[in-house]
């Protein structure tokens, strides 16, 4: 059966997206579980030569991406003493790496975030500029 249904005029998004940037913010998914919020830094515009990417390009660098930045815990994430018995590996606010692709990606007014696992964490980095993918 086919449905005659224009999705595009069945959410009503103008509410959410005319928000100010301090009511977007409530609107970030709280990890559940064991799980972290993670964002993707933006892709820089220019190479070091000064030429401009690519849109594509630049989507392409921000997907696989390995450095993110950590938004939220959630409650259950480091708790389990076995499984880390040195206490957490990152923190809020922390810029970690993990692999490309890592977790569930979604996208909020534009900008992706991921719900990783958080034994998905495999370093915390100082310092993320100047690093990408190999």
């Amino acid at each position: 059966m086919t449905s005659n249904v224009d999705l595009a005029q069945a959410v009503d998004l103008t509410a959410i997206l005319d928000k100010s940037a301090e009511e977007k913010a409530t609107q970030l998914p709280i990890p559940s579980g064991w799980h972290i919020l993670i964002t993707l830094p933006e892709a820089e515009e220019k190479y070091e030569s000064g030429l401009i990417k690519a849109d594509e390009t630049r989507r392409f660098e921000e997907v696989l991406a390995t450095v993110f930045f950590v938004v939220r815990l959630g409650p259950d994430a480091y708790t389990d003493k076995t499984k880390f018995p040195t206490g957490p590996w990152c923190k809020e606010g922390d810029f970690i790496l993990a692999r490309p692709n890592s977790g569930t990606r979604l996208k909020i007014h534009g900008r992706e975030f991921r719900l990783i696992n958080d034994d998905t964490v495999e370093a915390v980095v100082q310092d993320p500029r100047g690093i990408s993918r190999a």
